[in-house]
């Protein structure tokens, strides 16, 4: 008998539950930390925040509407697009540091570049997910949905490669500036390395995620990963609710462009202004 519904197996409803409820959380307190600090470039944090309890809201919704097509395309969307939101911040925190450390110099990219750059490619690799996803929201035929799951494929590949570019342009810039640090790297309050840690923590699971997703669309419709719900909590919800909890710790406070002069600090752990 032809299967209706559009969900493989009955989603967990305490699953989604919990989940909700721990995005739903950490996006209040990014929410609060980005009014408190004026960090505007973090906003990509908060919108992925709502795409994932939005997303996952949806889910739990499905448990007692399996036949029902909008709470499957909305969790589908949202959770797959929520972490290219927040690789977006972590892109333009690099070029950030860049500058409040003072040192151009060491960038194997022109600093005015490094956010363009990714943050570009990050967008395109968006559009194109969003695209397949689309795609596979509305096919009815095997072929189609064939066609959106190589688009959804080629948006995650081309995400993992610009993260890779990242992380080298990262390395660089941090071995140059361990090795011959500036005046403005050395200065208290500015934990540079401590943050590009924090960087290297964040695209790590970003990555690993995005690499299961390439295993789970490549595998195909009939595939273990999509077959079976328990993944998706391993390798992607778990790893996302640790992105959102590691970039609030270590959160970026105020950065003011003055000309050349850029001040940044940091509300971390520990980390009190004592003026």
């Amino acid at each position: 008998m032809a299967k209706e519904q559009p969900w493989d197996y009955v989603p967990s409803l305490p699953l989604a539950i919990v989940a909700t409820v721990v995005f739903a959380s950490l996006t209040i307190l990014h929410t609060f930390r980005l009014f408190r600090t004026r960090t505007w470039f973090c906003i990509p944090f908060i919108l992925g925040g709502a795409f994932e309890t939005i997303g996952y809201g949806a889910r739990a919704a499905g448990h007692s509407n399996l036949d029902s097509l909008p709470p499957y395309i909305i969790q589908a969307l949202l959770i797959l697009l929520a972490p290219i939101l927040f690789a977006a911040s972590v892109y333009m925190i690099l070029g950030r540091l860049i500058r409040a450390t003072s040192a151009e110099s060491y960038s194997i990219i022109r600093v005015n570049w490094v956010t363009k750059i990714f943050v570009g490619g990050d967008i395109f690799s968006f559009l194109v997910q969003a695209l397949g996803a689309g795609m596979l929201s509305g096919a009815k035929t095997q072929s189609s949905k064939k066609r959106g799951e190589t688009v959804i494929l080629a948006g995650l590949i081309f995400q993992i490669i610009i993260f890779g570019f990242f992380i080298l342009v990262a390395l660089v810039f941090h071995n140059r500036l361990r090795a011959r640090p500036t005046d403005k790297s050395t200065a208290p309050g500015l934990p540079w390395e401590r943050l590009m840690f924090m960087l290297y923590g964040v695209s790590v699971l970003i990555t690993t995620r995005n690499l299961f997703r390439v295993i789970e669309y490549a595998m195909g419709e009939s595939g273990y990963l999509l077959q079976n719900e328990w993944p998706i909590y391993v390798f992607d919800t778990a790893l996302m609710v640790c992105v959102l909890a590691i970039c609030q710790m270590w959160y970026v406070g105020k950065i003011r462009p003055k000309s050349d002069d850029v001040d940044l600090e940091t509300i971390g752990e520990g980390h009190h202004a004592s003026h």
